[in-house]
């Protein structure tokens, strides 16, 4: 009699579970995730309540127009913006607000599906929408955003707008050290000469 064929199944690490279709990329989900989510809140409601409470001070302090110097060129200089940077569109309130909540709409939906791309991503966007949703309660409660940061070569600004310029410039850095990292080269890799 023979002895029947035995079938050693060959199980590699990598495979799949019929053990014989090689997995050929390991794919991650790059959906914000409750850590992510919370690191956003966090950042843009502080950037909200750190703006709101100093346009609420220098609106109880100051009259309009007026201006405290402080140190060199820097002066806390009251003034309403009922546009956007520099005092452009300032009979199109209804537009800016408009324009600011699709912007901000579509910041989260972008965090929504790729939160956790980066770690800096929750820091650099919760500033961003931060200070956008900051300027936006303003324009939609007065018609207009207080500025009040005053360097006198410069038209005057906000923290908010502060924080919108901070954060895309941590955008900005960040894709660019990306860029700046040859592809292809694994962390063990030899560097080429």
């Amino acid at each position: 009699m023979s002895e029947p064929l035995r079938h050693d199944v060959d199980v590699r690490m990598g495979s799949t579970t019929d053990a014989l279709t090689p997995i050929s990329v390991a794919e991650r989900s790059l959906a914000a995730g409750a850590v992510q989510w919370l690191g956003l809140a966090a950042i843009a409601l502080a950037a909200i309540a750190a703006d709101q409470l100093t346009k609420h001070i220098v609106t109880g302090r100051l009259a309009l127009d007026d201006g405290i110097h402080v140190i060199g060129p820097f002066w806390i200089n009251h003034v309403q913006n009922s546009g956007i940077a520099f005092g452009l569109f300032a009979s199109a309130t209804s537009i800016v607000i408009v324009l600011t909540a699709i912007a901000v709409g579509w910041m989260l939906v972008f965090f929504a599906r790729s939160g956790a791309r980066h770690p800096v991503l929750p820091v650099a966007l919760g500033l961003v929408i931060g200070g956008s949703v900051s300027n936006l309660l303003d324009r939609v409660r007065l018609g207009y955003v207080t500025d009040f940061i005053d360097l006198r070569y410069w038209p005057a600004f906000n923290l908010a707008d502060s924080f919108i310029v901070i954060g895309v410039a941590i955008l900005l850095g960040t894709l660019l050290a990306a860029e700046r990292i040859p592809r292809g080269r694994g962390r063990g890799a030899p560097a080429r000469s």
